[in-house]
């Protein structure tokens, strides 16, 4: 057991906030991986360490710290707007970090669903045969995403989102807790959904 804690390989962690704690709880519980730290921007450092992980510095630091470690996560949150998720992913990217897909043991992903590179799956959520979830993206707390629905990248579906059967989601999107898509219907790129939201018919560019 101690042989197999030593060789797991170490991964740091893009933002420190309420986001980043949720996550490293499903990394904790997923076990493939071993926190190295967190990496902040400058003016967000105030603590030495989250959750007794070590704060191992700035964004200006990564090209530093891809010399010793080579797996990363953007675990910033994202409501609203998508923009510093695809900054810091893109920033990882460009220095050849890995980017792994993370899904919490307590979370259902079918066999037959495809998830892009750099997104979690959180405590909970159920993701559906014949879905496709993009790259960097939150698929939050008991999120529902049935069969053969599309996800763009970046997107955000919050706790508690029902993404129906064959929806297709444009990336960027945020789709809020408790918020649900009717089967078969499309959103345009950087569709917010507020909290508890129905949505019943197409969102077509404006």
């Amino acid at each position: 057991m101690g042989f197999e804690a030593v060789s797991k390989e170490k991964i740091i962690l893009l933002g420190g906030g309420g986001h980043c704690r949720s996550c490293i709880d499903v990394i904790e519980q997923e076990g493939r991986y071993r926190i190295a730290g967190i990496v902040e921007r400058c003016d967000a450092i105030r603590n030495n360490q989250v959750l007794g992980y070590p704060v191992l510095g700035s964004d200006d630091d990564l090209s530093v710290l891809r010399k010793q470690y080579s797996f990363a996560l953007v675990t910033v949150g994202q409501i609203k707007s998508p923009v510093l998720r695809i900054k810091l992913y893109k920033r990882l990217l460009a220095l050849d970090f890995a980017l792994p897909v993370i899904v919490s043991p307590k979370a259902y992903v079918s066999r037959y669903a495809e998830i892009g590179r750099g997104t979690i799956v959180m405590h909970h959520a159920l993701v559906n045969a014949g879905a496709k979830i993009g790259q960097n993206c939150i698929v939050n707390t008991k999120a529902l995403v049935e069969h053969d629905a599309v996800i763009g990248e970046n997107c955000h579906i919050a706790p508690g989102a029902v993404i129906s059967g064959g929806v297709r989601i444009g990336k960027g999107s945020f789709l809020g807790a408790n918020s649900m898509c009717k089967e078969n219907i499309a959103l345009d790129e950087e569709t917010i959904v507020g909290g508890g939201g129905i949505v019943l018919q197409t969102i077509r560019p404006k």
